[in-house]
């Protein structure tokens, strides 16, 4: 619970949208995989907040909230966060994308997700933000699984023409 309580404050500390316990205690519970922390002595300095979007299809992942604190930026626990939650939501969840949703303004951030962690600008969603601001929806694209969800439905395909049926006499 003390985690949870940390990881809290540093959203509220890094981030114009917050979230109450009862949001972060729904995502920890239901994809724990999918929650990484950072820290230092002990003292929570960054955290990544994912979900799955299993009732779409294809199945993918969601970024809800990635924060680090000021003093560890440029450390690269940004990109280690994303990378972790990344690699869960492909072996465990069979992710065929990461999608989230970044201000328009926030430079820094479309910079990580675009040059370092390669995603890509799929839409503009104009007003997303309470405070009226747009935000990019950006997904990056995890291959392999896509090819290996793709040869999984090649075979079921195959194997349905395959099957023989009765005939009348």
């Amino acid at each position: 619970m003390s985690d949870l309580l940390a990881i809290q404050n540093c959203n509220l500390t890094c981030l114009p949208e917050n979230y109450q316990n009862k949001y972060f205690s729904y995502h920890i519970l239901t994809w724990p995989q999918l929650l990484w922390v950072a820290e230092d002595e002990g003292k929570i300095v960054g955290y990544v907040l994912a979900k799955m979007e299993e009732d779409d299809d294809p199945i993918h992942g969601h970024i809800t909230s990635l924060a680090v604190l000021r003093s560890y930026r440029k450390l690269g626990l940004a990109t280690r966060l994303m990378k972790a939650t990344h690699e869960q939501m492909r072996t465990v969840f069979d992710a065929e994308y990461c999608s989230l949703h970044v201000r328009e303004s926030n430079t820094a951030a479309k910079h990580l997700y675009q040059n370092t962690l390669k995603y890509n600008l799929h839409a503009t969603e104009v007003g997303y933000y309470a405070d009226g601001e747009d935000a990019y929806d950006m997904r990056l694209p995890f291959p392999e699984v896509i090819e290996r969800n793709r040869i999984k439905k090649k075979r079921k395909s195959s194997k349905k023409k395959k099957t023989p049926t009765k005939t009348k006499q």
